[in-house]
């Protein structure tokens, strides 16, 4: 089985570029989703035990939550502490359904995949990128985003141009979604040769 990381800055269109995966068949692991769903779970109490004040109907406060980790490099790591291990889990969960599925490919959508290092939990890297006036032109197009927070959303991401330099893979959709969808086909026949490959030289070792 095949674990493709996914990645790419914000407003290059990662999530969109998951779906196109996850409609040709490969099961996806989206780790904003699961972070979420434990904020509103089994994470909920331990937050709210190192965090007083943060939990409210049993849910984490995203809001609240920002306000006591954001700019505290401590806090940050304490929050971590909680949530990684947890996080981890459900990944290892997910990865064992799917091998016991017989799957050939998995995707694992990570967002900040080089930053936290999450390269060596991956067989091959895709990188979503796109012009950076296309990039930003999508962003401040979401609601409630301006420059100011959009730059701040950068300066915590590793450039784009050096995330293109630690790709296997490239899909640009700043050219468009009909040929981000292609990019998509051509990676996984691409992988699924080099899987034939490599089970062939398997069997001659053997």
């Amino acid at each position: 089985m095949i674990r493709i990381g996914l990645t790419g800055s914000i407003g290059m269109g990662k999530s969109t570029t998951a779906k196109m995966f996850a409609g040709q068949g490969v099961p996806v692991h989206d780790a904003d989703a699961c972070v979420h769903a434990l904020y509103e779970g089994r994470a909920a109490p331990l937050i709210e035990a190192e965090f007083p004040g943060t939990v409210t109907e049993g849910k984490v406060d995203r809001t609240l939550l920002s306000k006591k980790v954001l700019g505290n490099p401590d806090a940050m790591k304490r929050l971590e502490k909680i949530v990684h291990p947890l996080v981890r889990e459900e990944e290892r969960k997910f990865l064992e359904a799917a091998q016991a599925d017989n799957q050939p490919f998995v995707l694992m959508d990570i967002p900040l995949l080089f930053e936290t290092g999450a390269e060596n939990r991956v067989d091959v890297i895709v990188v979503v990128t796109a012009d950076a006036a296309i990039q930003k032109e999508r962003v401040l197009a979401r609601p409630g985003m301006n420059e100011e927070r959009f730059q701040a959303i950068l300066d915590k991401q590793m450039p784009d141009a050096e995330k293109r330099l630690g790709a296997d893979f490239l899909i640009d959709t700043g050219q468009g979604m009909e040929a981000a969808e292609k990019r998509v086909t051509e990676i996984l026949e691409t992988l699924s040769n080099r899987g034939c490959i490599e089970r062939n030289l398997r069997g001659k070792r053997g």
